[in-house]
């Protein structure tokens, strides 16, 4: 990869050997080849359009969660939209109808923050989805849900940049949200920005329901644990939980990676994991719960590198 070709595209940072055990919530990862945090949506459009007419390997991440990146690390280019606070990716306005508050927020900005914004402003609607590890670019790619609430049901509307390096607005219904999918992840769109719509409430009242979730996850999930929030899909007529407490797997350990025994839909970095630790795990409870239920858990993480 030509370093001055890419100086030329971005005035962001360029970093090269880079730990991907900094940028994940798993805490496991070797080095990215490069690793580059681009200003705005038309320096990432510019990289990305570069990274395809020369064929060279690239991955976007945003807060790292939802990521498995192996311990050989990736033999490519990883760019960061979740780490420049105070750019385009970040918080970039908002403004209110008679009964909405409509926010304009950039890709980096987490779901967290996008939380605490809505409650700031008086936007309800947010509560469920603020506790959510991520970004809101990978939260609008997956369809990201929680307690009965998902992504389609607050985005009014997502900018992408192609493959192609092109930046594009999509509507919410073109978005074809569905569960842990969209067509932005068939079509291997980057999310750039989303119009997130909410209904008015009052401050007071969002900030309490946001704390009693909180407070509920904290309850329920291993969240004193690096990991990547819940590891398997939900499928069709069960719960991935469940499944794996039925299958006697709450507390079993590969290596430094553990099974939660909080909540058996979390494999957790217990004690110094590794990547193949934990990718071991997850095959494992595969093949166990599968055994006994024929029930084939499919992960909502993502693998990056050699696995």
């Amino acid at each position: 990869m030509n370093l001055q070709n890419i100086r030329k595209i971005t005035g962001g940072e360029i970093r090269q050997k880079e730990p991907m055990a900094q940028h994940t919530t798993f805490r496991v990862g070797g080095p990215a080849d490069y690793y580059i945090i681009p200003k705005n949506a038309r320096e990432t459009a510019g990289l990305v359009r570069y990274m395809e007419l020369n064929r060279i390997p690239y991955f976007i991440i945003g807060n790292g969660s939802n990521l498995l990146v192996s311990d050989t690390g990736f033999r490519g280019v990883v760019i960061d939209l979740g780490r420049n606070d105070g750019t385009s990716f970040t918080m970039l306005g908002y403004e209110y109808t008679d009964d909405e508050l409509v926010m304009d927020v950039g890709a980096g900005c987490t779901m967290t923050s996008v939380g605490n914004y809505a409650a700031k402003f008086g936007g309800t609607g947010f509560e469920s989805l603020a506790g959510i590890p991520g970004c809101v670019g990978g939260a609008c790619i997956m369809n990201a849900g929680a307690f009965e609430r998902e992504m389609k049901d607050v985005v009014r509307s997502v900018e992408v940049i192609t493959r192609q390096g092109e930046l594009r607005t999509i509507s919410g219904s073109e978005a074809a949200f569905r569960y842990r999918g969209s067509r932005l992840m068939d079509e291997g769109y980057i999310v750039s920005r989303a119009e997130i719509v909410l209904q008015k409430g009052d401050p007071e009242e969002i900030r309490k329901r946001t704390e009693e979730i909180a407070a509920l996850r904290k309850e329920k999930q291993p969240l004193e644990y690096p990991s990547a929030g819940s590891t398997f899909k939900r499928p069709e007529g069960h719960f991935a939980g469940k499944l794996i407490q039925d299958a006697g797997l709450k507390g079993c350990r590969i290596g430094g990676a553990q099974v939660s025994e909080k909540h058996a839909g979390f494999i957790i970095n217990h004690d110094r994991a590794t990547a193949s630790d934990i990718a071991a795990l997850i095959r494992h409870v595969q093949e166990t719960v599968y055994a006994l239920s024929g029930v084939r858990l499919e992960p909502e993480v993502r693998f990056l590198g050699d696995f």
